[in-house]
């Protein structure tokens, strides 16, 4: 009897977790559904308005929607598809080649993931006014192009998922380092890859602050940062502000829901094996 009622204990935790969770997400799209004096009303409307075909409205006539999100989804595919050739080719060389200075490199790397982003703004910007890249999706796209967070993960996974005598086996056949990399290391992680390639992809989606800085450009805004100016100092429509959050997460809920099965896998694999 203890442990049934532990087990419902256990349950009721996780749902009221769950409910949680969730809970941001629903307020949202009651806030974009409705105008925003119901949303300052006391107490507070937690049911779904009619006016959301008014507020999509709204933000396509003050924000390029569309053409935001077209550059948006250039530098996230674009960024995600660099991250997981040049991350794993990194990573699957530290793990299973030896070579001098391997272990320094790799703390070095580790190093790296302690610096905050804003630390390294000023001499990126300047390293990409330099190359002439301001204002373009480039200078996006190329800094972002490897991680040390990524090159980290499939490193801890090529390490325990791929043994050295495959690896030499592939070897005495015949291939060479970019051999072993396409028939052995690629196959055995793509969980890994999976979960590394959604990480990135929700991330350079979500990015804003590299992207305020760095785009001077009008027609090479990201959608965050068009959406932003949404959010004027004086009067500000909340509902038209949550519904441009809300049409600008409609693609990754879309992709987390395709690739959901690998990312999940990835995580518990990536966790178990770490």
């Amino acid at each position: 009897m203890r442990w049934h009622w532990k087990g419902v204990s256990l349950h009721v935790a996780l749902a009221i977790a769950g409910i949680a969770s969730l809970f941001p997400f629903y307020w949202t799209l009651v806030m974009a559904t409705n105008t925003t004096a119901d949303i300052y009303r006391f107490p507070p409307k937690f049911t779904l308005g009619s006016q959301l075909d008014d507020n999509v409205r709204a933000v396509l006539a003050n924000v390029a929607f569309f053409q935001s999100m077209g550059n948006t989804l250039v530098v996230a595919v674009s960024t995600t598809l660099l991250v997981l050739f040049f991350d794993s080719l990194a990573a699957f060389t530290f793990a299973k080649f030896r070579f001098p200075g391997r272990n320094v490199l790799f703390v070095i790397l580790l190093a790296t993931m302690l610096l905050p982003a804003q630390l390294g703004a000023i001499p990126q910007f300047q390293t990409m006014a330099a190359f002439g890249w301001v204002g373009s999706l480039k200078a996006l796209i190329i800094p972002a192009a490897a991680n040390a967070f990524g090159i980290f993960w499939l490193r801890q996974y090529f390490q325990s998922s791929i043994h050295d005598e495959l690896v030499e086996a592939a070897t005495l056949d015949g291939c060479g380092f970019l051999g072993v990399y396409r028939h052995v290391a690629l196959p055995s992680a793509r969980p890994a890859l999976a979960f590394l390639g959604i990480f990135t992809f929700v991330g350079s989606w979500n990015d804003y602050f590299w992207p305020l800085v760095v785009l001077t450009n009008p027609d090479h805004l990201t959608l965050q940062v068009a959406l932003s100016s949404l959010n004027r100092s004086h009067g500000v429509d909340y509902s038209m502000v949550m519904t441009g959050a809300l049409m600008a997460m409609v693609p990754l809920i879309v992709i987390f829901i395709v690739f959901a099965r690998q990312f999940i896998k990835g995580a518990t694999e990536g966790a178990i094996r770490g």
